[in-house]
């Protein structure tokens, strides 16, 4: 068991190396600036932490850049028009965070502000207990301990924490994984910042104590992880077995009318919500005895191709039909040009309409 003493020699060296080390990102308020009395804004840390959910940093940061821009404030996120947010998104993945992005910024400005606390946090919508505990640790300095999968790892190899490989062998290690993050945050002297703590933790995660290849002679922690002393940092943490991805077809149809193609606006809830895209049939286990079934019109279809597209939980192979319609034709959707099209369209979708651009020449008349 960690005496008081080593927490809080553990502490001083996370702190020192911080001061020196601490990546420059553009939601973040330094531990120098922090010195100097500058707080970090609690938007730009919630707006930062719903996009790197099951997101990497240089994808993200263009992404956070162009939001900050257009809507500097979450007062004007609220006041958006949803269209548009979804637009920004497009890209981004995870297309639930979108919905529940803006949903969140008006319950923020109609309450004035965002609640200061972890608990008061989570009544947000679509804020999660590790975003909660992040925007109450970095914003505010609560001392609560937001595990992400950088600080997870630090952990987990600093008291060896492992686990059998099972599901409910995993659990468990999380469970004192937390714990043993919550004792950090409670030993902190009273002067200490929490929210420094955790983006302290989160760099010594991404750079130091990387998933592969440890850099284990210049991590702060050194002398007191476990892991390094039983010889496998590597080995830890110890989660449960991945299951096979299952993989589901179906068809995007993309119907063009000279240089613009048709769009339709996905239903509120669900994958991919309110986001717009071409035309697919039902997505299943199976593919469909007539792909055509369900296409939106009878034009001169034409298959060009497959995109496949990895969500959280299964993969998607969509098989990519084309048709030019009649400048006159009746089709319920929205036309836009392919360009317009292009920036819009979430990942899956932007991959069958450049499919269908590319093989333009390949279309029925």
């Amino acid at each position: 068991m960690m005496t008081a003493h080593s927490l809080r020699k553990m502490l001083t060296a996370v702190d020192r190396w911080y001061r020196r080390h601490a990546r420059v990102l553009p939601w973040r308020v330094g531990p120098e600036a922090r010195d100097a009395g500058v707080k970090p804004d609690p938007y730009l840390v919630w707006l930062s932490e719903v996009m790197l959910q099951q997101t990497t940093i240089p994808h993200a940061t263009p992404y956070f850049d162009a939001f900050r821009k257009r809507w500097p404030t979450v007062k004007k996120l609220a006041a958006a028009r949803w269209e548009d947010v979804s637009a920004a998104w497009a890209g981004l993945g995870y297309y639930s965070r979108a919905r529940n992005l803006h949903a969140c910024a008006k319950a923020v400005a109609e309450q004035g502000g965002f609640p200061q606390d972890a608990k008061g946090l989570r009544d947000l919508p679509g804020v999660g207990p590790y975003t909660a505990g992040a925007i109450a640790s970095i914003a505010f300095d609560e001392r609560i301990a937001p595990v992400d999968g950088n600080i997870e790892r630090v952990v987990s190899r600093v008291w060896a924490i492992g686990s059998d490989g099972t599901d409910k062998g995993w659990r468990a290690a999380k469970v004192e994984i937390g714990a043993r993050a919550q004792a950090m945050a409670d030993a902190l002297p009273a002067h200490a910042r929490a929210g420094d703590l955790a983006q302290a933790l989160m760099d010594l995660g991404a750079t130091v104590c990387t998933p592969r290849k440890p850099n284990c002679l210049i991590c702060p922690l050194n002398t007191m992880c476990a892991a390094r002393a039983e010889g496998d940092p590597e080995r830890y943490p110890v989660k449960a077995d991945k299951k096979a991805t299952p993989t589901r077809y179906g068809s995007a149809f993309v119907l063009m009318n000279g240089d613009e193609v048709l769009l339709v606006r996905r239903p509120p809830s669900g994958l991919l919500g309110g986001m717009v895209m071409p035309p697919t049939s039902a997505w299943s286990e199976t593919k469909a005895d007539d792909p055509l079934a369900e296409a939106p019109g009878k034009f001169a279809w034409v298959q060009v191709g497959q995109v496949r597209h990895v969500f959280t939980h299964f993969a998607l192979k969509l098989d990519v039909w084309c048709a030019n319609a009649q400048p006159r034709a009746k089709i319920i959707g929205e036309w836009m040009s392919t360009d317009d099209a292009l920036a819009a369209l979430p990942t899956v979708g932007r991959k069958a309409v450049a499919l269908a651009v590319g093989g333009s020449g390949k279309r029925g008349r």
